[in-house]
């Protein structure tokens, strides 16, 4: 097993094209074509986690957080991402994150994990991503439209939230003359033909178009099949960021608290002021995710899990809702969990491991 096939793995789970601008997840340090030894799974990547991969024989570390976010000019080990980097290279440790592009998936995804741990349903994007939807129109014999819609829907369009195969068809004529140089399916050269056809229409997230269209090449019969691209205004319900659930029963505030204390083992919660309402609705994110406060306003949540408010951020409550801040490491552990399920649901071949270093930077007194 090449370190190509545990990439591609996850980039089907959650597509790289689906990370924020600022990210940078993927393959950081090593080479696709390195068989893999094993994995050890962490939330942040240190000198200590590349040791501890050194001495369990695993040449491939999978974490959250990436190590570089940006370019490096030099490498003289003048702080510690160069000297995890240097150390890395130096041991022949490769280095995958997948970050905000872990976040923005429903299924699989880091926000989903938390919701499971809280135990919450009807679970849905709190954010969904806008403008990453395109129609895809393509025109087909009426006896070759279903071998198409199959071709692309293997492709992977055609998925509308928990549906799938989803298209709308409608029977026309086609016209076309073919010239000089080409070798028609059907009609004769130089002379106008009619053809009863199928025009399928079907909805695809931005980053499979290539792979679509390239289906629709495959599988259609003409030498020039005629398509089109459609850009969509449409929110995309299955990615984006964070989540918002409902609990199985009305919890007391204070009660609630305490219990998510718990759950993320968190050394201490900044909240504000109870609003003496039972919680029914809570909105989740992972890691910062103060940007998304009005979007769990507006979703209806009681409360709002997540990390790294400042100070004048609190205020943007207002009693509508309540903040709980929990710490980053703590809101984004169960990440290792969830890499943990991904890896062994496929790949059962080599040790995987959990690290044993606690990487969180901040500590409580």
């Amino acid at each position: 097993m090449q370190i190509r096939d545990i990439v591609n793995y996850f980039e089907e789970i959650a597509p790289a094209s689906l990370q924020e601008s600022y990210d940078n997840s993927g393959l950081l340090i090593g080479n696709y074509k390195t068989e893999v030894t094993g994995i050890l799974i962490t939330l942040d990547v240190t000198e200590d986690v590349i040791q501890e991969a050194v001495e369990l024989g695993a040449n491939l570390i999978v974490a959250h957080h990436p190590l570089i976010f940006s370019g490096l000019k030099r490498l003289n080990g003048n702080n510690y991402i160069e000297k995890t980097v240097i150390k890395a290279i130096k041991n022949d440790i490769a280095v995958y994150a997948a970050h905000t592009n872990l976040d923005n998936v429903i299924k699989s995804g880091v926000n989903t994990k938390i919701c499971e741990k809280l135990g919450l349903t009807d679970v849905k994007i709190l954010s969904p991503l806008k403008n990453r939807l395109n129609k895809i129109v393509v025109f087909v014999p009426e006896d070759y439209a279903e071998k198409v819609r199959s071709a692309i829907f293997d492709a992977g369009a055609g998925v509308i939230g928990n549906y799938d195969s989803c298209s709308f068809n409608t029977n026309g004529t086609g016209t076309f003359r073919a010239g000089e140089g080409t070798n028609p399916f059907v009609g004769e050269k130089d002379k106008l033909h009619k053809e009863n056809e199928v025009r399928v229409e079907t909805i695809i997230p931005d980053f499979l178009t290539n792979k679509v269209i390239s289906a629709i090449k495959n599988s259609h019969p003409y030498e020039e099949a005629a398509y089109d691209i459609y850009n969509l205004q449409n929110k995309w319900e299955q990615a984006g960021a964070g989540m918002v659930g409902k609990l199985s029963k009305p919890v007391d505030e204070m009660e609630f608290l305490k219990k998510i204390k718990e759950i993320f083992g968190a050394g201490v919660i900044k909240y504000t002021q109870l609003r003496n309402v039972s919680v029914k609705k809570v909105a989740v994110c992972g890691g910062a995710g103060s940007f998304l406060l009005k979007d769990a306003i507006s979703s209806g949540a009681d409360v709002f899990i997540t990390a790294d408010f400042k100070y004048h951020q609190f205020f943007d409550a207002e009693n509508r809702i309540i903040i709980a801040d929990v710490g980053h490491f703590e809101s984004e552990q169960f990440t290792k969990e969830l890499f943990y399920e991904l890896l062994i649901r496929k790949f059962s071949n080599f040790a995987i491991h959990f690290t044993k270093v606690n990487t969180n930077p901040i500590k409580y007194l």
